[in-house]
């Protein structure tokens, strides 16, 4: 062992801390790790690094949501090996087609809301999922969204980090009962280290891996979106979710050195 060490130490690399990261398919970066071994599980599987994205993606939303999942936003930046080229797809929302200025006044709002159904935009993530997976992926639905779904019926402990951020949320979720149905856990936020599970989102999850894009904006998560906005006094139509697509785009660039 001693010559193990002297040789280390005259190659100036330390004899403690982290070793170098070594693997014979690729390294996925995600905040909490279960996320990561989703990606990697798609990568050991032949899949390429946009499915592994979306499989973290999807786990990273049902494991932090406070700021993660599917009724959200997505944005990308692709560097493509092969070719050199960099593509980007917003796939970001945008407000009902009814809901204006004029509207928002008449229910009594002289500034935009920042909570309930007249600050929701259109969610673009299961179709920025779904255009990445066709243009560049190589997985079903089915196979990227397994990860998210086990977590998901089955639990998973809730990091420390996430949870600081959970608890200071009670206070937004308890006034929507759906919300707070979701994601409290008897009126609390998940403690650290407390197992959760969401089985209503593994079953929406399900209808994505089983029917794609198209359970989403116009299935039967549509409808349920169409409903909880009807009963809160919102204007999204059937046309706002199934008209959505979103856009490829030409990222800003310049040359370095």
């Amino acid at each position: 062992m001693s010559r193990i060490s002297q040789n280390a130490r005259s190659q100036c690399r330390p004899i403690a801390g982290r070793s170098v990261v070594a693997t014979n398919y690729g390294i996925v970066a995600a905040s909490q790790p279960l996320a990561a071994r989703a990606g990697t599980s798609q990568l050991e599987r032949g899949g390429t690094a946009v499915d592994a994205a979306i499989s973290a993606n999807a786990t990273i939303g049902l494991m932090e949501p406070t700021g993660n999942g599917i009724g959200g936003d997505l944005f990308v930046i692709y560097y493509e090996a092969g070719t050199g080229k960099i593509y980007g797809l917003n796939s970001s929302g945008y407000a009902p087609a009814g809901l204006s200025a004029r509207y928002l006044r008449s229910k009594g709002h002289m500034t935009m809301p920042q909570r309930g159904i007249y600050s929701v935009t259109v969610p673009g993530v299961v179709a920025g999922w779904d255009a990445l997976r066709r243009r560049f992926g190589t997985k079903t639905f089915s196979e990227l969204l397994a990860p998210a779904i086990f977590y998901a019926d089955n639990g998973y402990p809730v990091s420390e980090v996430i949870a600081g951020s959970w608890s200071n949320a009670v206070g937004l979720l308890t006034p929507f009962p759906n919300a707070a149905k979701t994601f409290l856990m008897d009126g609390h936020a998940p403690a650290p280290g407390e197992v959760f599970r969401n089985p209503d989102l593994a079953n929406s999850l399900r209808l994505i891996a089983d029917h794609g894009r198209d359970a989403f904006y116009k299935g039967p998560i549509a409808h349920a979106i169409l409903q909880i906005s009807r009963e809160q006094g919102g204007t999204f139509t059937a046309d706002d979710l199934a008209e959505f697509e979103p856009e490829w785009v030409t990222p800003i660039s310049t040359t370095y050195r």
